[in-house]
């Protein structure tokens, strides 16, 4: 356990919402590109940059690289992007020459809906593309960060709606239907290694590629987990804990939100 994380005083208080996104910028490493997207992963990328993973190099759609924003974004179109980025070019560099060749470590993600395989939906809730229960945002960029990226990160809320045995329409693949679509199909990046929600983690298995809960978030029992599951959910045999937010990661989270749309600094 590092120094940092041993500082937990008992009396800290924190949300689940604040517990996911410190474990959300734990998973990533300084130094590292990171695709991001707009919402809870644009935060914990963010915190990451502010705490223990400075280098962090931070790429939006829009086209910023080594963007550095004062204030948590508003868009991927929010001008303090560009106005902190190293370099800004168009869209179709981004895909061609950043995402496509390799180029990105990190794919940084949410959707509507995940399944046991990783695979995300942000189109339609229903089985009927044209008539849908609801029709969602859409793809943007995120299938081209599933597939290319070196690994994806996914963060979301956790519940049975979420949380689905078989999504109601890929948008973004994980491991494909039966978790072997990867290698079937020749994508380049490793897909999803983890999920991280407000729950507790969960990472996919070695050989079958199903998601499986290896970490629970502070308070958090497996049955509550199973129950806001919409499969059979697995444990791993060694059930991991998360460690709460330090002081500072508590701090530095909340001053990086109350700047959310006022243009201020942390």
């Amino acid at each position: 356990m590092s120094d940092e994380l041993s500082e937990v005083p008992a009396a800290s208080e924190f949300t689940s919402d604040e517990m996911m996104t410190v474990a959300a910028s734990r998973s990533l490493h300084d130094g590292a590109v990171c695709f991001v997207g707009i919402g809870l992963p644009s935060t914990a990328a963010n915190l990451a940059r502010r705490t223990h993973a400075p280098g962090l190099v931070l790429i939006y759609e829009s086209g910023t690289l080594g963007t550095k924003p004062q204030r948590l974004p508003l868009s991927i179109g929010d001008g303090v992007l560009a106005e902190t980025a190293d370099s800004v070019v168009g869209v179709p560099e981004i895909f061609n020459y950043w995402l496509q060749p390799g180029r990105v470590d990190v794919g940084f993600l949410g959707g509507a809906q995940v399944d046991r395989y990783g695979n995300i939906n942000t189109t339609v809730i229903g089985d009927d593309y044209d008539s849908p229960e609801v029709r969602l945002p859409g793809a943007g960029g995120a299938p081209e960060i599933a597939t290319s990226c070196g690994e994806v990160l996914i963060v979301m809320r956790h519940s049975p709606r979420a949380f689905v045995s078989d999504v109601d329409f890929i948008t973004s693949v994980g491991h494909g239907r039966d978790g072997g679509a990867r290698a079937e199909l020749g994508l380049p990046g490793r897909g999803p290694v983890k999920v991280i929600t407000d729950l507790g983690v969960l990472q996919p298995d070695e050989r079958t590629n199903e998601l499986t809960l290896t970490d629970l978030a502070p308070g958090v029992e497996v049955e509550r987990v199973r129950a806001a599951t919409g499969w059979p959910l697995r444990v791993a045999e060694e059930l991991g804990a998360q460690q709460p937010p330090t002081d500072r990661e508590l701090r530095i989270l909340r001053e990086l939100k109350a700047t959310l749309g006022n243009g201020e600094s942390s």
